[in-house]
């Protein structure tokens, strides 16, 4: 479907104005309206449950507010100093909600800040508040409030993908960036960025529509060129610009957009040259006036990587155990139900390039592997390199089963005990695969394959292959352990969820 690139005046707005509310707003009220409902019933519920414990302990009934311990006016206290602490904290943000880890952060911190302040304040002047008190209320809060903060996350999101609860953009700088930019929101609309427009210079509106030829990103409204970027804002009722690389865009032009937008209500971002860099690597730095984005390059060495190992080798041991059940039921199941080798053994390609004998349970005939000729021209998924079919005639029916819920997966985490893969990482490819990569593409083999990573919580056999390969080379870039943690939780929502699972 080609792009509509077209120049025109356009009004109305999703954004609310004259002081009715605007999504911000709104959400926010959400949030604080559920924070506090969340944070009192911990309070107070952590209150009555230590006085039950109390109880049974003692053989004997304990008044609620019978011991200064359990007095109201400490819980009173507890819960304005939490959810100040919240909003001191910004974890309400709305340039923070919708996406990225940093809202959960906040409420992490800002809920530890309370505790740590709280038990400072009953140490120094020697106040009778018992530990268990700080044992039932802090951790029952604290993981609370982040259940509701993902469910309103999910919420807030559904909405975006239809349209509503995001800022109105206008894209200014040349055709090549805007185009670049345009997709990628699009392709993201939880981020809660809705294009509604564009500044170019002078005569570049055909090189934009080139640009996005093919690509769906809804029209791209041209309203004037890069000096009347402001004009465009208050024509299109837009809250945000988002400045580009442009010849045109000179630092004083860009200065001076800054001066005339309304402070609060109207925002701009500028949008570096960079593209798939993770958060942590990135710091800016102001020297002589200018904003300095600093880019750390990414390491593969150190205690980094020894704690990314350790996490491995103890976790995979423990699901080892914890599955031991599920793998005889399904090496039983195999046995009974088809002849020929409970594991599948395949060659792949892991770190650095060296290969290795990847272990799976065994989901297809025997000669599966005779007969992928004969069915690649029949493929209906996967990509230019990877091969899927939606119902692939080789698959056993215990198969099916097996790979609807990624149970043919769980040999792998012998491959993880051994060192040769990791629980998160890159698609462990095959050789064949390998040698039609190009030559950035080989960047993924700087760190061991994975069970699991962000081609699988991200569609998997759904993904084009350029879409693979981009989620591969930013987990390389970008990994953390705390990333890793959040992949495996994502990991079995698409389990549950069966996504893209062939």
């Amino acid at each position: 479907m080609s792009i509509a690139v077209r120049r025109q005046s356009v009004g109305g707005s999703l954004l609310a104005r004259d002081g009715v509310p605007s999504w911000q707003l709104h959400y926010g009220l959400r949030l604080i309206y559920s924070d506090f409902l969340v944070v009192v019933s911990a309070v107070f519920g952590a209150q009555l449950l230590w006085v039950r414990v109390r109880s049974f302990l003692a053989g004997e009934p304990v008044p609620a507010d019978g011991a200064q311990p359990f007095a109201t006016v400490y819980s009173v206290c507890l819960i304005v100093a939490w959810l100040g602490m919240l909003a001191l904290l910004g974890s309400r943000d709305p340039r923070i909600a919708g996406t990225g880890g940093g809202e959960y952060r906040r409420v992490i911190v800002a809920s530890l800040t309370t505790f740590g302040g709280l038990a400072i304040v009953v140490y120094l002047f020697n106040l009778q508040l018992a530990r268990g008190y700080f044992l039932i209320a802090l951790p029952i809060g604290l993981a609370a409030l982040l259940l509701v903060r993902h469910l309103w996350r999910s919420w807030l999101q559904a909405q975006r993908r239809e349209g509503g609860y995001s800022a109105n953009v206008v894209l200014a700088g040349g055709p090549e960036s805007v185009a670049h930019l345009a997709r990628e929101l699009g392709r993201m609309p939880e981020a809660g960025f809705r294009v509604v427009g564009a500044c170019l210079p002078s005569g570049r509106e055909d090189d934009l529509a080139r640009e996005l030829e093919l690509i769906d990103t809804g029209p791209i409204r041209i309203v004037g060129d890069v000096d009347h970027v402001f004009e465009a804002v208050e024509q299109l009722e837009a809250d945000t610009v988002i400045i580009t690389s442009s010849d045109e865009l000179s630092p004083q032009k860009v200065r001076e957009l800054s001066w005339k937008l309304e402070p609060g209500n109207q925002h701009l971002i500028v949008a570096p040259a960079l593209t798939d860099i993770g958060g942590p690597r990135i710091h800016i730095r102001p020297v002589a006036g200018l904003p300095l984005v600093h880019v750390e390059t990414p390491r593969y060495r150190g205690g980094k990587l020894h704690s990314k190992r350790l996490f491995d080798v103890v976790a995979s041991a423990l699901l080892i155990l914890m599955l031991s059940p599920v793998l005889v039921a399904v090496v039983a199941a195999i046995k009974l139900t088809d002849p020929g080798p409970v594991l599948f053994r395949q060659r792949r390609v892991g770190r650095n390039g060296r290969p290795f004998q990847m272990l799976k349970f065994r989901t297809m005939v025997v000669d599966a592997e005779a007969r992928l000729a004969e069915l690649r021209a029949l493929a209906d998924a996967g990509n230019d390199i990877l091969f899927k079919m939606r119902d692939d005639p080789r698959v056993t029916p215990v198969g099916r089963f097996l790979r609807r819920y990624s149970l043919d997966e769980l040999p792998q985490l012998f491959n993880v005990l051994l060192g040769e893969m990791s629980l998160i990482g890159p698609r462990p490819p095959l050789a064949s695969e390998v040698e039609e990569y190009e030559h950035h593409v080989h960047r993924r083999f700087l760190v061991k394959p994975g069970i699991t990573g962000l081609w699988q919580v991200n569609g998997r056999s759904n993904l084009s292959w350029e879409e693979s390969v981009r989620l591969d080379l930013y987990y390389v870039e970008n990994w953390t352990l705390t990333g890793d943690l959040a992949i495996l939780f994502r990991t079995a929502r698409a389990v549950v969820a069966r996504d893209g699972a062939y």
